[in-house]
């Protein structure tokens, strides 16, 4: 694996110092031509950029995917520069001696620990249309929405304040393609203040899970959704008729395995699964609810993850009456939510203990509601055994059938008493869990829902 990724970078290095050579010369040239100092070209297009046919570096082969002209690689490589070379934006930092100051038309953005220039839309106007307004406007069309470095997203330009000029917005490169353009690898986003969602996986396997089958029928619905959409979209026409994506509201009692199902499925397909973290997410101050999410879903668009939203009541709950500003503002929250999910191509997966919390406008536009319940005396035994892995550390005469019978457990609940009866066990300086162990584990796990034995 290693060679592997060394091979990769080796690759993608080549190919970069050749369009930073190139990118050099145009910058050089920008220069001359701004201040009149003489210069082998009347324009900037007259300098060829590097022939990539045939390379296959992952920076050639997102340039040839998408045909990209003379002006979107210089803003491609622009926006690379500052995590690549960043000394060749040096050459901004040029003073206007008039007003001892840097120049308006530059661009730029102060970092808080970058020393070097930070390129700006500006900066990319600068260059590529220097004074001339039509080729600034073709610059602007580059940043537009339906532009695919938007839509894919390879980078875009995110602004301090709606009030201020478009273009005066940090130029920034996507993390993925910057990762894949470097390292070759592609990059899967952290947990951070900046992106609410975290990757979950799982050592267990679908015979860990114990379902009902009419779960694992729908289960089985999302699963061949996901494996076959492009045949009922594109081959048999329905694209018009039927929205892209999946969505899917998991409901039921905690512990039943809502999202080891989600993990399992993404684990099935090779399909990363993202749980949204709703305490990260919500946010009191207006407009940073729908920016957090907006990060993950944008992120999202062209990965195929499965984005699962745990206790999903607390963001997608019901609508209340418009009495306040603050009621109006978290119904937009919800408006927004809703219509993010629905443009969504991948699957969505919303969980709630309680089904009656989730807004009606929501629960209309799910594809399937799956009802997990509560596993049966049968189920149970399954999972008492699957935990305990058959009877492994367990003493002698403890009767699961009883256990099973017993008690009416979630799986979730079952875990945790394995894990007290070991704990116990271990207190008590014995190698296996007895009867007591679980029957105490079990009291616990039942005190946590007001109920007794």
């Amino acid at each position: 694996m290693k060679a592997v990724e060394i091979s990769l970078s080796q690759l993608n290095a080549a190919t970069l110092d050749a369009e930073l050579e190139w990118f050099n010369q145009v910058l050089e040239t920008v220069i001359k031509l701004y201040f009149e100092q003489g210069s082998g070209h009347q324009d900037i297009r007259e300098i060829t950029p590097p022939d990539l046919s045939g390379d296959e570096s992952d920076y050639a082969q997102l340039v040839q995917r998408h045909a990209m002209s003379f002006d979107e690689r210089i803003v491609l490589i622009l926006a690379m520069i500052p995590h690549v070379r960043p000394q060749l934006l040096d050459l901004l930092f040029i003073r206007n001696k008039n007003f001892d100051r840097g120049y308006t038309e530059f661009g730029g953005w102060q970092g808080k620990y970058h020393g070097g220039f930070l390129p700006t839309g500006e900066t990319a106007a600068f260059i590529l249309a220097r004074q001339d307004l039509a080729r600034r406007f073709d610059v602007i069309r580059l940043f537009e929405n339906s532009h695919f470095f938007a839509d894919e997203p390879i980078l875009r330009i995110e602004r301090q304040s709606q009030d201020e000029p478009f273009l005066s917005g940090a130029l920034i490169l996507s993390t993925d393609v910057l990762s894949r353009c470097t390292s070759g690898i592609s990059h899967k986003p952290d947990y951070s203040i900046t992106f609410p969602a975290k990757l979950i996986t799982t050592r267990l396997g679908w015979d860990d899970l114990v379902l009902a089958p009419e779960v694992l029928a729908e289960i089985d619905v999302i699963k061949t959704w996901m494996q076959h959409s492009h045949t009922i979209m594109q081959d048999w026409g329905l694209e018009k008729s039927i929205t892209p994506g999946y969505r899917s509201l998991f409901y039921g009692p905690p512990g039943t395995g809502k999202t080891l199902t989600a993990t399992l499925i993404g684990a099935e397909l090779g399909v990363d699964v993202y749980r949204i973290d709703l305490s990260m997410v919500v946010s009191k101050y207006i407009g940073e609810t729908e920016k957090n999410l907006a990060n993950v879903f944008d992120q999202a668009q062209h990965k195929n993850w499965i984005l699962f939203f745990d206790e999903a009541d607390a963001l997608f709950g019901k609508r209340t009456q418009t009495t306040s500003s603050n009621d109006r503002h978290a119904n937009q929250e919800i408006s927004y939510l809703l219509q993010r999910v629905e443009d969504y191509p991948g699957i969505v997966i919303l969980a709630t203990n309680l089904k009656a919390n989730i807004d009606e406008a929501f629960a209309r536009r799910f594809q399937s509601l799956v009802y997990f319940p509560l596993p049966d005396v049968s189920q149970r035994h399954r999972l008492w055994e699957n935990t305990l892995n058959g009877r492994s550390g367990l003493a002698d005469g403890v009767d699961l059938d009883h256990l099973a019978s017993e008690f009416e457990l979630s799986g979730g609940a079952i875990t945790n008493v394995v894990r007290y009866g070991a704990i116990s066990a271990l207190q008590m300086n014995r190698t296996s869990i007895n009867r007591d162990d679980l029957v105490k584990g079990v009291t616990r796990e039942l005190r946590k829902e007001g109920k007794t034995i």
